[in-house]
C-alpha cells in the first residue's frame, strides 16, 4: 500500500527545480535583481477555471514564471475544444515563446498543436495528454494517471472488504487523464478478482460524470435508479464525486454505498473528513503548474527536458484529513489553502495509522 510522504515529495520537487535553474544561470535581468526584466510570455489554456484545481495550477505558473522573467496568460476553455483551438491559435499569432495546453479533447488537439509546430512555437502539455502522435509535444507534465487509477482501486477494495459488491464509474472518456484513471482502477479490481469464486468486486455501469457535479449528481441518480444494491461509485474527480455524495444523501443510501473521487481539492478533502467519501488519490497541482514553467525556461535555454514527467499520487484517507493543516477541525473551512505538497513529515499520518484504515468511516 502506497503511503503519503510529502517531505520526499517536497525535496524531489526542490531538486528538480534546482537542477533545471543550473541550465538558467545566465539569464539577462533588470538592474533591481529581485525584479527581472519580462523575457517573454508563456501562454497556457486549460480545460477550466471553474475546477480549482486548475486555479491552483495557475497560481503555480504565473509564480514561478515570474521568478524567470516570464509572464503567463492563462485562459480557461470552459470545456470548450473549439475555443481552446482559438485560443491556441491566438497565442501562436502573438509568437509567444512557448505554449502550454491542457487539453479539453485529447483526440482533437493534434490539429493545432501541429500548427504550433510548424510556426516554431514550443508546445507542452499538463495534466492531459493529447493523444495524437504526428503533433509534436516537448515534455508532458502530470499526474501518474493509471497509478492513481490503481489506488483508486485498492481504496475500493479496502473498503468492500471481503464480501465485495457491484460498483458504478463515473467517467469523462474524452479526457485521457481521466480514460488513464479508470484503466487503473480496472487493473486493479481485476487484480483482485482474479481466481476469486466469491467477493468480487465488479463494474456494472460506467456512466458520463463528464468532471462536474452536476452531471455527477445525475449519473449517480441514474446509476441508482437501473442498479439499486450497488455498494460503491469511482468518480474520476471531486467535482463528480461530490455529485455522486449528493445523490447518495437524496436517496437515503449515503452510508450503504462507498465513493471512490480523484483530486485532493478542498472540497474532496472536506468530504473524507465528514465520511462522505472514503478516499481521494490526490494530485499535486502546484507541483505540476512550477514543473511545467521549469520546464519550459530550460528548453528555451537550450536544456533537453524529459518527454514524459509523470508524478505519482497518493492515497489520502479521513486520518489524513484529520492531520491536514489546510482542513479546520470541524471541516467547515480553511483559514489559508496551501498546496498539499507543504504539508511537513511530522504532520502525516504513520504508516500503522494508515494500515489500520480498513472499514468506512
Amino acid at each position: 500500500m502506497r503511503i503519503l510522504d510529502f517531505s520526499k515529495r517536497i525535496a524531489m520537487a526542490t531538486t528538480f527545480g534546482a537542477a533545471l535553474l543550473a541550465g538558467c544561470s545566465g539569464d539577462s535581468s533588470s538592474s533591481d535583481p529581485g525584479k527581472p526584466e519580462i523575457r517573454g510570455t508563456i501562454g497556457a489554456t486549460c480545460l477550466t477555471l471553474a475546477n480549482p484545481f486548475f486555479v491552483t495550477i495557475q497560481r503555480a505558473m504565473e509564480d514561478e514564471a515570474a521568478k524567470h522573467g516570464y509572464q503567463v496568460v492563462y485562459l480557461s476553455a470552459d470545456q470548450q475544444p473549439d475555443k481552446q483551438l482559438n485560443q491556441v491559435k491566438d497565442f501562436i499569432v502573438q509568437e509567444v515563446a512557448a505554449i502550454a495546453i491542457n487539453p479539453c479533447n485529447s483526440q482533437t488537439i493534434g490539429a493545432v498543436i501541429k500548427e504550433a509546430n510548424t510556426a516554431g512555437v514550443p508546445v507542452f502539455t499538463f495534466d492531459i495528454k493529447s493523444d495524437d502522435p504526428d503533433a509534436k509535444v516537448v515534455s508532458h507534465i502530470g499526474t501518474n494517471n493509471f497509478q492513481g487509477g490503481q489506488l483508486a482501486g485498492e481504496a475500493m477494495i479496502e473498503a468492500l472488504g471481503e464480501a465485495g459488491g457491484d460498483v458504478v464509474v463515473l467517467d469523462y472518456q474524452s479526457v485521457e487523464s481521466c480514460q488513464e484513471r479508470v484503466r487503473g482502477f480496472k487493473d486493479a479490481l481485476a487484480k483482485h478478482n482474479e481466481g476469486r469464486s466469491e467477493g468480487n468486486i465488479t463494474i456494472t455501469a460506467e456512466l458520463p460524470g463528464e468532471g462536474n457535479e452536476t452531471q455527477g449528481l445525475r449519473a449517480a441518480e441514474d446509476a441508482l435508479q437501473a442498479h439499486p444494491d450497488i455498494t460503491g461509485i469511482f468518480a474520476i474527480n471531486d467535482p463528480s464525486g461530490i455529485g455522486a455524495v449528493t445523490a447518495l444523501e437524496k436517496a437515503g443510501k449515503l452510508d450503504h454505498v462507498t465513493v471512490i473521487a480523484f483530486d485532493g481539492q478542498l472540497i474532496g478533502k472536506r468530504a473524507i473528513l465528514q465520511g462522505k467519501i472514503y478516499a481521494d488519490p490526490i494530485q499535486f497541482p502546484d507541483e505540476i503548474g512550477r514543473r511545467t514553467i521549469q520546464s519550459i525556461v530550460a528548453h528555451l535555454s537550450g536544456e533537453d527536458v524529459p518527454a514524459d514527467q509523470p508524478i505519482d499520487s497518493a492515497l489520502y484517507r479521513r486520518e489524513d484529513a484529520e492531520k491536514d493543516p489546510e482542513l479546520k477541525p470541524d471541516g467547515g473551512g480553511v483559514t489559508e489553502v496551501a498546496p498539499a505538497s507543504a504539508v511537513s513529515a511530522a504532520e502525516k499520518p504513520s504508516e500503522a495509522s494508515k494500515e489500520s484504515n480498513t472499514k468506512k468511516p
